[in-house]
Protein backbone atom coordinates (compact mmCIF):
# COMPACT_ATOMS: atom_id res chain seq x y z
CA UNK A 1 0.00 0.00 0.00
CA UNK A 2 2.93 2.70 0.54
CA UNK A 3 3.67 2.06 -2.92
CA UNK A 4 0.20 3.76 -4.18
CA UNK A 5 0.00 6.08 -0.96
CA UNK A 6 3.00 7.68 -2.79
CA UNK A 7 2.01 7.63 -6.22
CA UNK A 8 2.16 10.61 -8.11
CA UNK A 9 -0.71 9.11 -10.84
CA UNK A 10 -3.96 10.50 -11.16
CA UNK A 11 -7.06 8.36 -12.09
CA UNK A 12 -10.52 9.68 -12.81
CA UNK A 13 -13.06 8.05 -10.85
CA UNK A 14 -16.90 7.24 -10.81
CA UNK A 15 -19.39 6.66 -8.56
CA UNK A 16 -22.09 5.71 -10.51
CA UNK A 17 -25.76 5.24 -9.46
CA UNK A 18 -29.34 5.15 -11.15
CA UNK A 19 -29.96 9.04 -9.43
CA UNK A 20 -26.92 10.81 -9.89
CA UNK A 21 -22.87 10.14 -10.96
CA UNK A 22 -20.06 11.49 -9.12
CA UNK A 23 -16.89 12.08 -10.58
CA UNK A 24 -13.64 12.64 -9.59
CA UNK A 25 -9.61 12.30 -9.27
CA UNK A 26 -7.51 10.15 -6.74
CA UNK A 27 -4.16 10.70 -6.76
CA UNK A 28 -1.73 9.01 -3.81
CA UNK A 29 -4.69 6.89 -2.77
CA UNK A 30 -6.62 9.89 -2.17
CA UNK A 31 -9.19 12.28 -3.14
CA UNK A 32 -7.54 15.16 -5.20
CA UNK A 33 -9.91 18.05 -6.44
CA UNK A 34 -13.55 18.37 -5.98
CA UNK A 35 -16.04 16.37 -6.92
CA UNK A 36 -18.71 16.86 -9.72
CA UNK A 37 -22.05 15.58 -9.66
CA UNK A 38 -24.26 14.86 -12.42
CA UNK A 39 -28.12 13.03 -13.27
CA UNK A 40 -27.62 9.73 -14.20
CA UNK A 41 -30.39 9.98 -16.59
CA UNK A 42 -30.12 6.35 -16.53
CA UNK A 43 -33.36 5.90 -18.61
CA UNK A 44 -31.78 7.73 -21.63
CA UNK A 45 -28.48 6.31 -23.10
CA UNK A 46 -27.82 9.41 -25.13
CA UNK A 47 -28.14 11.60 -22.31
CA UNK A 48 -26.20 9.49 -19.72
CA UNK A 49 -23.39 8.82 -22.09
CA UNK A 50 -22.92 13.23 -22.54
CA UNK A 51 -23.10 13.22 -18.78
CA UNK A 52 -20.29 10.71 -18.37
CA UNK A 53 -18.34 12.95 -20.67
CA UNK A 54 -19.21 16.10 -19.36
CA UNK A 55 -17.78 15.17 -15.64
CA UNK A 56 -14.79 13.31 -16.62
CA UNK A 57 -14.07 16.35 -19.38
CA UNK A 58 -14.77 18.90 -16.75
CA UNK A 59 -12.40 17.00 -13.83
CA UNK A 60 -9.97 16.71 -16.65
CA UNK A 61 -10.37 20.75 -17.06
CA UNK A 62 -9.96 21.41 -13.50
CA UNK A 63 -6.71 19.60 -13.23
CA UNK A 64 -4.78 22.04 -15.98
CA UNK A 65 -1.60 21.00 -16.12
CA UNK A 66 -2.03 17.39 -14.63
CA UNK A 67 -3.26 14.46 -16.58
CA UNK A 68 -4.80 11.40 -15.87
CA UNK A 69 -3.17 8.09 -17.06
CA UNK A 70 -6.83 6.45 -16.83
CA UNK A 71 -10.15 6.12 -15.59
CA UNK A 72 -11.61 3.51 -13.20
CA UNK A 73 -14.50 3.25 -11.91
CA UNK A 74 -17.44 0.73 -10.87
CA UNK A 75 -20.18 -0.11 -12.97
CA UNK A 76 -23.47 -2.35 -12.10
CA UNK A 77 -23.45 -5.77 -13.72
CA UNK A 78 -23.95 -7.74 -15.38
CA UNK A 79 -21.12 -6.53 -17.65
CA UNK A 80 -18.38 -8.30 -19.41
CA UNK A 81 -15.73 -5.93 -17.02
CA UNK A 82 -12.49 -6.90 -18.54
CA UNK A 83 -13.64 -6.07 -22.02
CA UNK A 84 -15.54 -2.77 -20.33
CA UNK A 85 -18.73 -3.58 -22.27
CA UNK A 86 -22.20 -3.63 -19.82
CA UNK A 87 -25.23 -5.33 -20.57
CA UNK A 88 -28.39 -7.31 -19.30
CA UNK A 89 -31.15 -6.49 -16.83
CA UNK A 90 -29.66 -3.40 -15.07
CA UNK A 91 -32.36 -2.41 -12.72
CA UNK A 92 -30.76 1.03 -12.27
CA UNK A 93 -29.32 1.76 -15.80
CA UNK A 94 -32.22 0.25 -17.64
CA UNK A 95 -30.95 1.96 -20.91
CA UNK A 96 -27.58 -0.43 -20.55
CA UNK A 97 -29.71 -3.58 -21.28
CA UNK A 98 -29.19 -4.20 -24.67
CA UNK A 99 -25.30 -3.97 -24.29
CA UNK A 100 -23.17 -0.62 -24.30
CA UNK A 101 -19.53 -0.71 -25.24
CA UNK A 102 -18.94 1.61 -22.39
CA UNK A 103 -15.14 1.40 -22.08
CA UNK A 104 -14.45 1.63 -25.48
CA UNK A 105 -16.48 4.68 -25.92
CA UNK A 106 -14.69 6.35 -22.79
CA UNK A 107 -11.55 5.35 -24.30
CA UNK A 108 -12.14 6.55 -27.46
CA UNK A 109 -13.22 10.43 -25.84
CA UNK A 110 -10.22 10.57 -23.45
CA UNK A 111 -7.95 8.59 -25.02
CA UNK A 112 -6.39 6.88 -21.61
CA UNK A 113 -6.84 3.07 -20.63
CA UNK A 114 -10.54 2.88 -18.86
CA UNK A 115 -10.91 -0.07 -16.10
CA UNK A 116 -14.83 -0.89 -15.48
CA UNK A 117 -14.84 -3.47 -12.13
CA UNK A 118 -17.92 -4.86 -10.28
CA UNK A 119 -18.39 -2.75 -7.00
CA UNK A 120 -18.12 -5.56 -4.66
CA UNK A 121 -14.70 -6.87 -6.40
CA UNK A 122 -12.86 -3.31 -5.97
CA UNK A 123 -14.77 -2.82 -2.31
CA UNK A 124 -12.35 -5.96 -1.35
CA UNK A 125 -9.81 -5.22 -3.30
CA UNK A 126 -9.41 -1.49 -1.63
CA UNK A 127 -10.24 -2.97 1.71
CA UNK A 128 -7.14 -5.97 1.11
CA UNK A 129 -5.14 -2.69 0.25
CA UNK A 130 -6.04 0.12 2.64
CA UNK A 131 -8.40 -1.06 5.39
CA UNK A 132 -9.39 -4.12 7.19
CA UNK A 133 -6.35 -6.65 5.63
CA UNK A 134 -3.14 -3.95 6.73
CA UNK A 135 -5.21 -3.14 9.72
CA UNK A 136 -5.94 -6.73 11.07
CA UNK A 137 -2.16 -7.60 10.21
CA UNK A 138 -0.62 -4.19 11.82
CA UNK A 139 -2.82 -4.85 15.27
CA UNK A 140 -1.21 -8.72 15.36
CA UNK A 141 2.56 -7.61 14.58
CA UNK A 142 1.83 -5.18 17.89
CA UNK A 143 0.19 -7.85 19.45
CA UNK A 144 3.22 -9.93 19.26
CA UNK A 145 1.70 -12.62 17.02
CA UNK A 146 3.66 -14.19 13.93
CA UNK A 147 0.05 -15.15 12.36
CA UNK A 148 -0.53 -12.76 9.21
CA UNK A 149 -3.78 -12.88 6.95
CA UNK A 150 -3.21 -12.81 2.45
CA UNK A 151 -7.31 -13.38 1.70
CA UNK A 152 -9.78 -11.00 2.43
CA UNK A 153 -13.73 -11.54 1.36
CA UNK A 154 -15.37 -8.28 1.26
CA UNK A 155 -19.22 -8.34 1.65
CA UNK A 156 -21.36 -5.04 0.95
CA UNK A 157 -25.04 -4.53 2.63
CA UNK A 158 -27.83 -2.86 0.45
CA UNK A 159 -29.52 -2.60 -1.73
CA UNK A 160 -28.33 -6.02 -3.11
CA UNK A 161 -25.14 -8.68 -1.30
CA UNK A 162 -21.98 -7.60 -3.17
CA UNK A 163 -19.27 -9.98 -2.87
CA UNK A 164 -15.45 -9.32 -4.02
CA UNK A 165 -12.26 -11.81 -2.98
CA UNK A 166 -8.87 -10.96 -3.09
CA UNK A 167 -6.42 -13.98 -2.80
CA UNK A 168 -2.74 -13.42 -1.85
CA UNK A 169 -3.34 -9.77 -2.44
CA UNK A 170 -4.51 -9.90 -6.36
CA UNK A 171 -8.17 -9.11 -6.56
CA UNK A 172 -10.16 -12.30 -8.27
CA UNK A 173 -12.47 -11.17 -10.59
CA UNK A 174 -13.06 -14.75 -12.07
CA UNK A 175 -13.24 -16.36 -15.54
CA UNK A 176 -16.59 -15.00 -16.03
CA UNK A 177 -16.11 -11.84 -14.10
CA UNK A 178 -18.99 -13.53 -11.99
CA UNK A 179 -17.51 -14.05 -8.41
CA UNK A 180 -21.23 -13.66 -6.12
CA UNK A 181 -22.93 -15.31 -3.25
CA UNK A 182 -26.12 -13.36 -3.81
CA UNK A 183 -27.76 -15.90 -5.72
CA UNK A 184 -26.82 -19.41 -3.19
CA UNK A 185 -30.05 -20.26 -1.70
CA UNK A 186 -31.76 -18.79 1.46
CA UNK A 187 -31.62 -21.05 4.18
CA UNK A 188 -35.32 -20.80 5.37
CA UNK A 189 -36.82 -20.91 1.81
CA UNK A 190 -34.51 -22.77 -0.52
CA UNK A 191 -36.29 -21.87 -3.53
CA UNK A 192 -35.48 -18.35 -2.66
CA UNK A 193 -32.16 -16.53 -3.54
CA UNK A 194 -30.39 -15.79 -0.41
CA UNK A 195 -30.17 -11.78 -1.16
CA UNK A 196 -34.41 -11.84 -0.68
CA UNK A 197 -33.14 -12.40 2.79
CA UNK A 198 -30.07 -9.83 3.31
CA UNK A 199 -30.65 -6.66 1.33
CA UNK A 200 -32.23 -3.97 2.15
CA UNK A 201 -35.65 -5.27 1.12
CA UNK A 202 -35.72 -7.89 3.80
CA UNK A 203 -35.14 -5.73 6.92
CA UNK A 204 -38.65 -3.61 5.38
CA UNK A 205 -40.03 -6.98 4.91
CA UNK A 206 -39.29 -8.83 8.24
CA UNK A 207 -39.70 -5.86 10.09
CA UNK A 208 -43.65 -5.56 9.16
CA UNK A 209 -43.98 -9.33 9.38
CA UNK A 210 -43.23 -8.94 13.17
CA UNK A 211 -45.06 -5.70 14.01
CA UNK A 212 -47.70 -6.64 11.95
CA UNK A 213 -47.48 -3.15 9.52
CA UNK A 214 -45.97 -4.86 5.87
CA UNK A 215 -46.99 -1.06 4.78
CA UNK A 216 -45.30 0.38 7.48
CA UNK A 217 -42.60 2.63 4.91
CA UNK A 218 -40.10 2.45 6.41
CA UNK A 219 -36.11 2.42 5.78
CA UNK A 220 -33.55 1.06 7.53
CA UNK A 221 -32.41 4.04 8.85
CA UNK A 222 -35.43 4.82 10.63
CA UNK A 223 -36.23 0.71 11.58
CA UNK A 224 -32.34 1.26 13.53
CA UNK A 225 -33.83 4.22 15.28
CA UNK A 226 -36.47 2.11 16.87
CA UNK A 227 -34.34 -0.60 17.08
CA UNK A 228 -31.78 1.33 18.90
CA UNK A 229 -34.69 3.13 20.85
CA UNK A 230 -33.94 6.73 19.29
CA UNK A 231 -37.30 6.15 17.76
CA UNK A 232 -41.05 5.17 18.38
CA UNK A 233 -41.96 1.70 17.67
CA UNK A 234 -41.98 -2.11 17.82
CA UNK A 235 -38.63 -2.26 19.64
CA UNK A 236 -38.14 -5.92 19.39
CA UNK A 237 -39.65 -6.26 16.11
CA UNK A 238 -36.84 -4.15 14.38
CA UNK A 239 -33.86 -5.80 16.09
CA UNK A 240 -35.26 -9.09 15.47
CA UNK A 241 -35.17 -7.91 11.87
CA UNK A 242 -31.45 -7.02 11.69
CA UNK A 243 -30.64 -10.17 13.45
CA UNK A 244 -32.36 -12.44 11.09
CA UNK A 245 -30.62 -10.69 8.35
CA UNK A 246 -27.64 -11.30 9.99
CA UNK A 247 -28.53 -14.73 10.34
CA UNK A 248 -29.08 -15.26 6.82
CA UNK A 249 -25.97 -13.33 5.51
CA UNK A 250 -23.89 -15.52 7.60
CA UNK A 251 -25.21 -18.83 5.85
CA UNK A 252 -23.52 -17.29 2.86
CA UNK A 253 -20.66 -15.85 3.82
CA UNK A 254 -20.06 -19.38 5.85
CA UNK A 255 -20.30 -20.90 2.95
CA UNK A 256 -17.49 -18.17 0.81
CA UNK A 257 -15.42 -18.26 3.95
CA UNK A 258 -14.72 -22.15 3.66
CA UNK A 259 -13.80 -21.89 -0.09
CA UNK A 260 -11.69 -18.88 0.26
CA UNK A 261 -10.11 -18.89 4.31
CA UNK A 262 -9.53 -15.67 4.79
CA UNK A 263 -10.70 -12.54 6.36
CA UNK A 264 -14.53 -11.12 6.47
CA UNK A 265 -14.88 -7.45 6.04
CA UNK A 266 -19.09 -6.16 5.60
CA UNK A 267 -19.32 -2.53 4.65
CA UNK A 268 -22.41 -0.72 3.68
CA UNK A 269 -24.78 1.84 5.02
CA UNK A 270 -26.87 -0.73 6.51
CA UNK A 271 -23.66 -1.65 8.91
CA UNK A 272 -24.28 1.45 11.24
CA UNK A 273 -26.61 -1.54 12.65
CA UNK A 274 -23.56 -3.59 13.24
CA UNK A 275 -24.53 -4.27 17.21
CA UNK A 276 -28.23 -6.17 16.02
CA UNK A 277 -26.49 -7.29 12.15
CA UNK A 278 -23.85 -9.35 13.97
CA UNK A 279 -24.77 -11.33 16.55
CA UNK A 280 -26.70 -13.20 13.66
CA UNK A 281 -23.54 -13.40 11.44
CA UNK A 282 -22.08 -14.78 13.79
CA UNK A 283 -24.16 -16.79 15.60
CA UNK A 284 -24.33 -18.76 12.01
CA UNK A 285 -21.29 -19.11 11.08
CA UNK A 286 -20.73 -20.69 14.69
CA UNK A 287 -23.47 -23.23 14.36
CA UNK A 288 -23.00 -26.82 13.93
CA UNK A 289 -23.70 -29.54 11.11
CA UNK A 290 -23.74 -33.46 11.71
CA UNK A 291 -22.69 -36.44 9.89
CA UNK A 292 -25.48 -39.17 8.85
CA UNK A 293 -23.32 -41.24 11.71
CA UNK A 294 -24.28 -38.33 14.10
CA UNK A 295 -20.89 -36.85 14.52
CA UNK A 296 -21.14 -33.37 15.36
CA UNK A 297 -18.78 -30.17 13.24
CA UNK A 298 -18.84 -26.74 13.14
CA UNK A 299 -20.05 -25.07 10.08
CA UNK A 300 -17.17 -23.32 9.47
CA UNK A 301 -14.22 -25.65 10.37
CA UNK A 302 -12.09 -22.53 11.31
CA UNK A 303 -12.55 -20.85 14.72
CA UNK A 304 -14.67 -17.56 13.76
CA UNK A 305 -13.89 -14.27 15.69
CA UNK A 306 -15.58 -11.31 15.97
CA UNK A 307 -12.51 -9.13 14.94
CA UNK A 308 -14.36 -5.68 16.53
CA UNK A 309 -14.40 -7.09 19.82
CA UNK A 310 -10.98 -6.35 22.15
CA UNK A 311 -11.46 -9.63 24.11
CA UNK A 312 -12.29 -11.45 21.30
CA UNK A 313 -8.97 -10.13 19.47
CA UNK A 314 -7.07 -10.48 22.17
CA UNK A 315 -7.75 -14.22 21.75
CA UNK A 316 -7.59 -14.02 18.48
CA UNK A 317 -4.16 -13.01 18.22
CA UNK A 318 -2.74 -15.59 20.82
CA UNK A 319 -4.22 -18.48 19.06
CA UNK A 320 -3.05 -21.35 20.84
CA UNK A 321 0.83 -21.41 19.90
CA UNK A 322 3.35 -23.16 21.89
CA UNK A 323 6.57 -24.64 21.33
CA UNK A 324 7.32 -27.82 19.59
CA UNK A 325 10.66 -29.81 19.91
CA UNK A 326 11.98 -31.16 16.69
CA UNK A 327 12.42 -34.94 16.86
CA UNK A 328 15.90 -36.28 17.46
CA UNK A 329 17.24 -32.98 18.45
CA UNK A 330 17.03 -29.91 20.88
CA UNK A 331 15.78 -27.13 18.42
CA UNK A 332 12.26 -25.94 19.12
CA UNK A 333 9.99 -24.39 16.94
CA UNK A 334 6.52 -22.75 17.29
CA UNK A 335 3.65 -24.19 16.36
CA UNK A 336 0.17 -22.79 16.20
CA UNK A 337 -2.62 -25.47 15.31
CA UNK A 338 -5.37 -23.35 15.68
CA UNK A 339 -7.08 -22.38 12.03
CA UNK A 340 -8.99 -19.16 12.54
CA UNK A 341 -10.46 -16.28 10.41
CA UNK A 342 -12.25 -13.54 11.61
CA UNK A 343 -14.96 -10.98 10.75
CA UNK A 344 -15.21 -7.11 11.14
CA UNK A 345 -17.09 -4.35 9.84
CA UNK A 346 -15.65 -1.95 7.65
CA UNK A 347 -13.51 1.35 9.15
CA UNK A 348 -12.60 3.05 5.87
CA UNK A 349 -16.18 2.78 4.52
CA UNK A 350 -17.68 1.14 1.35
CA UNK A 351 -17.52 4.76 -0.85
CA UNK A 352 -13.64 4.88 0.24
CA UNK A 353 -12.88 1.38 -0.01
CA UNK A 354 -14.51 1.12 -3.97
CA UNK A 355 -12.58 4.18 -5.28
CA UNK A 356 -9.00 3.25 -3.71
CA UNK A 357 -10.07 -0.22 -5.26
CA UNK A 358 -10.76 1.35 -9.04
CA UNK A 359 -7.48 3.20 -8.36
CA UNK A 360 -5.15 0.65 -7.64
CA UNK A 361 -6.39 -1.20 -9.89
CA UNK A 362 -6.29 1.08 -12.96
CA UNK A 363 -2.78 1.61 -11.59
CA UNK A 364 -1.64 -2.26 -11.42
CA UNK A 365 -2.90 -2.75 -14.68
CA UNK A 366 -0.86 0.02 -16.39
CA UNK A 367 2.14 -1.40 -14.53
CA UNK A 368 1.75 -4.84 -15.97
CA UNK A 369 1.86 -3.56 -19.07
CA UNK A 370 4.54 -1.37 -18.71
CA UNK A 371 6.52 -4.84 -17.94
Amino acid sequence: MSDIRNDSRIVLTLDAGGTNMVFGAMKGGEYYGETITLPSNSNNLDLCLQAMVLGFGTIIERLGKEQPVAISFAFPGPADYPNGIIGGFLPNFPSFRDGVALGPFLKQKFGVPVFINNDGDLYAYGEALGGALPEINKRLEDAGSAKRYHNLIGYTFGTGFGIGTVIDGRLNRGDNSCVETFCLKHPDMPDIIVEDGVAIRAVKRVFGELCGNPNHGLEPKEIGAIAKGNAPGDQAAAIKAFDKMGEVAGDAIATAVTLIDGLVVIGGGIMNNHEFLMPGILRTMRSKMHQLTGEELNRVQMKVYNLDDPAEFVDFARGEARRLKVYGSNEEVVYDPQKRIGVMRSKIGASKAISLGAYAFALSELDKKEA
